[in-house]
């Protein structure tokens, strides 16, 4: 556990954030890894299945792993606040609410997962597929619930090295099961679904006796726990806004993806590797962000809101460099990179089509997710969700569907376009609003700002 209100601002904030960025480069080395064996072993068709799955899979989850964030927050505010009795209390809440909605999105997921991509259009033989792959992986979602939620937890301490180890466990795991199921047993996408879930159930089991043996204040539970009222109500007025924010992301993107199953398999396919590579793009991002929403609830917790715009400023300019280097590795060196997903050059072409257009604005990407990282740290978690909500649903989806129309002449290239120009408004509306000072009194623990 780390205490966030003390001591050098950008030290703090890089080495918060160097471990989640190695956990993730873990994670989607997995990703990737798991692409590469599935396209060159599996085929176009299991390669785009994979792709057509992972947008439904962030539906379902992302109210979930939004409201979890809120209790995150509430927990790192109390923490800053040197409040254990309710940290302890949040965390237990937290427990339950993610044993139950673990059973109920598997559920649901596994009753209607071949409807639902029928509805979005997929070819037969893309559904088929998709459809095995995600019963299989929705039915273990409690051990991905379970993980993400233990780590949430650390994330509000201060910790961010453990969950990384467990990370890496995870991912070595996930792919050594992989070449297992596929390679030697040739089990087929049934493989790939069954190495993810062994290896978040490893991971989840894992840290949790960890923390328990480790930790003498804090324990993670599963029987006899205590659901604080008081305390989820508080959870869910910060999280609910989140978990809209991260469904309308995967709405959008399932949107997307609906778009692109326009235009073929070799354009899923294709898809489905740029996104791939995407993924390690916005990772730095992704991770300052979370790291400065750790900050950013400790300091208000503890009183501190003059450390917050240190923190902010700091965070903007070190995910801004990295965003930029990443962008121009994308633009000149994009088909040579997809080269390594498959060998059909019509979805190289597609891959190579996606990063070019979007390289050049990962610094908008990481304004906008470092500026409602400092938002959420603060509690206030509304205008992000209608920033998200305008930029993703009213610029992104509809301008993807008119520029890939014929009267544009830009096919699927059109697609792209919609994601950069999304990107930029969202940066400039929550720069707007973070500007304003509005969301310093959002806290949940009351303290005298100084």
């Amino acid at each position: 556990m780390k205490d966030l209100t003390e001591g050098n601002v950008f030290k703090q904030i890089l080495y918060f954030s160097i471990p989640m960025l190695f956990g993730n480069v873990f994670q989607q080395l997995y990703n990737v890894v798991d692409s590469i064996i599935v396209g060159n072993y599996l085929g176009n068709e299991a390669l785009a299945a994979v792709g057509a799955s992972f947008p439904v899979i962030f539906v379902l989850i992302s109210m979930i792993l939004g409201i979890t964030l809120g209790m995150s927050i509430v927990i790192s505010q109390y923490y800053g606040a040197k409040d254990l009795r309710n940290v302890k209390r949040a965390i237990d809440s937290m427990m339950i609410f993610i044993i139950i909605s673990g059973i109920v999105v598997g559920i649901i997921g596994y009753i209607f997962a071949n409807s639902i991509f029928r509805l979005l259009g997929f070819p037969e033989e893309v559904i088929i597929q998709a459809g095995t792959y995600f019963k299989i992986f929705i039915a273990g979602i409690i051990f991905m619930f379970g993980y993400n939620g233990v780590s949430a937890i650390l994330r509000g301490l201060g910790d961010s090295k453990t969950p990384l180890y467990f990370l890496i466990l995870s991912t070595v795991l996930n792919i050594f099961l992989d070449l297992v199921f596929i390679v030697v047993f040739e089990n087929g996408i049934e493989g790939v679904a069954f190495a993810t879930i062994i290896s978040q159930a490893v991971s989840f089991i894992g840290m949790s006796i960890w923390l328990n043996v480790k930790h003498k204040f804090i324990k993670i539970k599963f029987i006899n726990l205590e659901f604080a009222r008081d305390i989820f109500l508080k959870s869910l007025r910060i999280g609910l806004p989140s978990g809209i924010q991260q469904t309308i992301v995967g709405l959008s993107i399932t949107a997307l993806i609906s778009i692109v199953s326009d235009f073929g398999t070799a354009t899923i396919a294709g898809f489905t590797v740029a996104t791939r590579l995407d993924s390690f793009a916005m990772m730095p991002a992704m991770n300052i962000s979370i790291a400065i929403t750790s900050f950013v609830g400790q300091n208000i917790g503890a009183g501190k809101v003059s450390r917050v715009a240190k923190g902010y400023h700091t965070a903007l300019s070190l995910s801004g460099v990295i965003s930029i280097i990443i962008g121009l590795i994308f633009i000149f060196f994009g088909k040579h990179l997809t080269g390594f997903f498959s060998p059909d050059i019509a979805v190289q072409e597609v891959g190579d089509a996606y990063l070019s257009t979007i390289g050049g604005f990962y610094i908008a990407f990481s304004g906008m997710l470092i500026t409602q990282g400092v938002l959420r740290g603060a509690g206030d978690t509304i205008f992000p969700m209608i920033f998200t909500i305008i930029s993703l649903i009213f610029i992104r989806v509809p301008l993807a569907w008119f520029l890939s129309r014929e009267w544009f002449d830009l096919g699927s290239d059109g697609i792209w376009w919609g994601t950069p120009i999304a990107w930029s408004v969202g940066f400039i509306l929550s720069f707007i609003y973070y500007r304003s000072g509005k969301w310093k009194n959002k806290s949940i623990v009351k303290t005298n700002l100084s």
